[in-house]
């Protein structure tokens, strides 16, 4: 059985890949390219496999809970967030059970909006440099050897602070020409100014060489509960943020999970089909969860097409989103507590996100064995040897045999 490679996500495999929708800030996970064993004993694995990703979306419904305001397109208030994202992933093989990654996240994002600038014009503020890098090793637990079928890999990692999390631009007062400098929104922040635990766990199974299952499973886990930067745009926080305890920024978990399969054609393509969930709750499971955030959800559907060579594959996975819901954060129930009247907020959310990338596998080089010379003997015989005999069957040889 030729070799193959497990395309699951992070893009196809292929690619483990959290994605922000707008508002709710689900920061890129990275695009791991992990190999899938080989089923060939011949099969030469790569040394090394270099991914580009280039993700990007725009963000503009509203929904608070899971229903949509509608409104806000029609009168020209909503949030536009446009967020583009190169991720640049590193893969080593140590050998066939395990290996290791590192993601480098370039962001450039843009907001547009309102009611940040005074709700008199519409102004933008930008944001750009390199988010959270992320380190993580990768484990099959199953022998490689024995389970070519299927098999399930375990990640355990840790995300970096390298991004900006206080990232300052202008916005406008409402007065003509008055501008204050101030932190960007936290949906815009190319990092969150935590470090974080990444736990993933991946597994396949092949029914044949055509079509095969995948599931992917990660969450990340920030222990930091806030990162002390202002939420009140350059101004002065309000009392009630401040009793809220919504006053700073947030430094919020967040998850991913998908499952799909992979029918691969023509020898060189990959179709993958799925539904994938990405969110950050409203809770952390270690720390506190005071901070503002915007918790929530996004389920999509998630097809993408790969064309892939032994050492180099493109793909595009295209996530659709057909449920959005942005539950209730801790500084919500605290609001609702305290004026006895339930309070949620909202979040813009994207239609779909646009995942195109390459790979690159690099093999290492294969040692040909060292060419020996012949062994080659000159006879010396009496008069009982004839000449033909000799190199043929030395034990006819009557006389010494020399080698040169």
């Amino acid at each position: 059985m030729k070799k193959f490679y497990f395309f699951g996500l992070l893009s196809s495999l292929f690619t483990i890949q959290a994605y922000s929708q707008g508002c709710v800030p689900v920061r890129s996970t990275g695009s791991s390219v992990i190999e899938r064993p080989s089923s060939s004993k011949k099969a030469q694995s790569p040394q090394w496999t270099f991914s580009a990703t280039n993700r990007y979306f725009k963000s503009f419904r509203h929904f608070v809970g899971d229903v949509e305001q509608k409104q806000r397109l029609e009168n020209g208030t909503e949030v536009i967030n446009k967020s583009y994202t190169l991720d640049l992933n590193a893969v080593r093989y140590l050998n066939r059970r395990w290996a290791i990654s590192m993601n480098v996240p370039l962001i450039a994002n843009t907001r547009s909006s309102l009611y940040e600038h005074g709700n008199v014009d519409r102004h933008s503020t930008e944001s750009y440099g390199m988010g959270d890098v992320r380190l993580t090793a990768y484990s099959w637990l199953l022998n490689p050897k024995k389970f070519k079928k299927g098999n399930i890999q375990a990640g355990l990692g840790v995300k970096l602070p390298t991004g900006n999390y206080k990232y300052d631009d202008y916005f406008y007062t409402g007065v003509s020409g008055v501008k204050v400098l101030g932190p960007v929104d936290q949906s815009i922040q190319p990092g969150d100014g935590g470090v974080g635990i990444i736990t993933e766990l991946n597994n396949f199974y092949s029914f044949n060489k055509r079509l095969s299952f995948y599931s992917n499973l990660l969450y990340l886990v920030n222990p930091r509960e806030t990162n002390g930067v202002s939420t009140a745009r350059g101004r002065t926080p309000s009392p009630a943020s401040i009793i809220y305890g919504s006053d700073v920024m947030s430094v919020p978990d967040q998850y991913m999970a998908r499952l799909g399969a992979n029918v691969t054609f023509l020898k060189k393509f990959v179709f993958s089909g799925g539904a994938r969930i990405d969110g950050i709750p409203a809770k952390d499971l270690v720390g506190g969860s005071n901070g503002f955030r915007r918790p929530g959800y996004i389920i999509s559907a998630e097809p993408s097409l790969t064309f892939r060579t032994k050492k180099m594959s493109t793909f595009l996975t295209v996530p659709i989103a057909f449920e959005r819901n942005r539950i209730q954060s801790v500084p919500d129930k605290v609001r609702s507590e305290l004026t006895k009247s339930y309070y949620k907020g909202d979040a813009a959310f994207a239609d779909y996100v646009v995942n195109l990338g390459v790979a690159f596998n690099l093999f290492k080089p294969v040692k040909k064995p060292a060419k020996t010379e012949p062994q080659i003997y000159r006879p010396y015989y009496n008069n009982s040897y004839r000449d033909s005999q000799c190199p043929k069957n030395r034990s006819n040889c009557q006389g010494r045999m020399m080698k040169l």
